[in-house]
């Protein structure tokens, strides 16, 4: 009986035992079940930061490439419209001068006109004299770019380089288009210059007057010029090529 009692004993003793031992087993699996989730978890997240800072130094450096491209392209487009402004303003300043642009700026404003030949008794050649013609108006023309006019128009009949002012009876012709008496002579410089230019004793203009013709001179700040209405087709200019 005392055998089998402790025999018991023994056996109760071994399944506490292992008991506890299974209990810490499990309690020691189970630690370490989570410290390795945890190192999968945490190892997880650093491979997931390493893709993103990947990803984002692949952007950051095509941003950077596309800002230089746009800076690029910037200075280009500055670079090319600065070269359009250039030539821009070249082709206003030949418009300008071939009288392609309606003009204003300080001038005169010279009027003439014929002579009251009926209140006179004069020969056919003195009554001549107080009409105005072709070549007056060329002499004119003449004398305000000698006095440094920049434009001038007559009748606002724009002056260019190939403007023909000619003469068929009383009607006189510029550039195709026919005009009489009284003319509007305008032109644009500076105005000093231009006055003394056109009345300056001797002028032609003084000789007009002499004759009788009847003249009147206006400064202006704001003398308005036409542009050119007629048609420029050259002929016989060309251009010379660069070999």
């Amino acid at each position: 009986m005392k055998n089998k009692l402790q025999i018991a004993i023994s056996l109760g003793l071994m399944c506490i035992l292992l008991t506890c031992s299974i209990v810490v087993q499990l309690n020691t699996i189970k630690e370490a079940t989570k410290i390795v989730g945890t190192s999968y978890a945490e190892q997880g997240l650093k491979d997931e930061v390493l893709r993103k800072k990947e990803e984002y130094d692949r952007l950051y450096k095509e941003l950077e490439e596309k800002e230089q491209e746009l800076e690029k392209a910037r200075q280009e487009s500055a670079k090319e419209n600065s070269r359009t402004s250039e030539l821009q303003n070249e082709l206003d300043k030949a418009n300008k001068l071939l009288g392609l642009t309606e003009l204003t700026g300080e001038g005169i404003i010279l009027k003439v006109q014929d002579g009251d030949t009926l209140t006179k008794k004069e020969s056919p050649l003195e009554e001549s004299k107080m009409l105005i013609h072709d070549q007056d108006l060329r002499e004119l023309v003449n004398e305000l770019k000698n006095s440094g006019a920049e434009a001038i128009s007559i009748n606002d009949q724009r002056i260019v380089y190939n403007t023909a002012i000619t003469c068929s009876g009383a009607i006189i012709t510029i550039n195709g288009v026919r005009l009489s008496s009284p003319f509007e002579i305008k032109a644009i410089g500076n105005t000093a210059s231009l006055k003394g230019g056109i009345t300056r004793i001797g002028s032609y203009l003084s000789r007009m007057e002499d004759e009788g013709i009847i003249a009147s001179l206006e400064e202006s700040n704001s003398v308005q010029i036409a542009k050119y209405s007629g048609v420029n087709t050259p002929k016989y200019m060309k251009t010379i090529k660069s070999k």
